[in-house]
């Protein structure tokens, strides 16, 4: 019964429109304080723990990095690099992106600014060229999941 009383909070919570991390957050301390004998420090106990761990620093820094890179025009060099490097061949613009997908995730470390930061500019590029909207997006969403494979990524500094 109380798993059911746990995800009905969180959906409730969702369907109002209260953030996810806060609705985790909520129904997490009121699941503790009508379902268990712990007290609400063990939740901030357990919450100060968790950041003791210096490896998750790592998490929000690799963001942050893809990030200034997205922004300070990192990706769009690695495009034009990427085709003056595959685009003369056949369905080059697509090698290139998967290429450029590849050199901002060994950069960046995160698959998700991978492919929002080669994506957004990839996409309408390839667009323009005439490939469908379905064969660019499989292409760029496909070539960002190489974000987790190609060291350094957050996942493997966490595992």
């Amino acid at each position: 019964m109380e798993p059911i009383f746990l995800f009905g909070i969180v959906l409730t919570l969702l369907f109002l429109g209260v953030p996810v991390g806060l609705s985790l957050g909520l129904s997490s301390i009121l699941f503790v304080t009508f379902f268990t004998t712990d007290s609400l420090s063990a939740v901030a106990i357990s919450l100060f723990g968790t950041g003791q761990h210096y490896t998750l620093l790592a998490i929000p820094f690799f963001i942050l990095a893809s990030s200034f890179m997205s922004t300070g025009g990192v990706a769009k060099r690695l495009i034009r690099f990427a085709i003056a490097t595959v685009g003369h061949f056949r369905g080059g613009l697509a090698m290139a992106s998967v290429l450029a997908c590849m050199m901002f995730a060994a950069l960046s470390g995160s698959s998700p600014a991978t492919v929002v930061a080669i994506g957004t500019i990839a996409i309408a590029g390839m667009r323009q060229v005439g490939y469908s909207k379905e064969f660019a997006s499989g292409i760029i969403a496909n070539a960002g999941t190489l974000g987790i494979l190609i060291p350094p990524s957050i996942v493997m500094v966490v595992y």
